[in-house]
């Protein structure tokens, strides 16, 4: 017995490409509408990073966030400022400062979390079951499509 086959694509995958990149700006956008605070995206991405890595030199930070050295000088030097990141000297070799998250830079990320978490779970309510689990499937889908990258 032959088994059904997947149903085919109504729209091409230029056009299917097109429509996830608009919705997942969008909705990047809107969740950046969330944050706590008056962070710029470059500030919040170096602060994830340096949360999630660190402590971690400058250089290695540049190279993740891809930005040139100069303009991570400054990203950090704004983080630091507002007492989100703290810079210490490598005792192995007092010319490399690497960075660290603060107590108060981790704490600003999980309030964030939380709100833009908050923010989707609020209008996931609104929708219907049936909606929910294709989200929940596209959610999937998208993590694997991420992984291929």
């Amino acid at each position: 017995m032959a088994t059904p086959s997947a149903p085919l694509p109504t729209v091409s995958e230029a056009e299917l490409a097109s429509r996830l990149r608009l919705v997942v700006t969008r909705l990047s956008r809107r969740l950046r509408t969330q944050l706590p605070g008056d962070l710029t995206p470059s500030q919040l991405a170096t602060l994830s990073s340096v949360d999630r890595l660190g402590p971690i030199t400058l250089g290695e930070l540049s190279a993740v966030e891809r930005v040139k050295p100069p303009t991570m000088t400054k990203i950090v030097a704004c983080l630091e400022e507002q007492g989100l990141v703290s810079r210490t000297v490598d005792p192995a070799d007092r010319r490399v400062a690497r960075v660290d998250a603060t107590a108060e830079g981790s704490r600003f990320l999980d309030r964030s979390r939380r709100q833009k978490d908050q923010y989707l779970a609020e209008r996931l309510r609104d929708l219907d079951p049936a909606d929910r689990a294709a989200l929940e499937r596209a959610a999937g889908v998208l993590e694997r499509l991420l992984e291929g990258a």
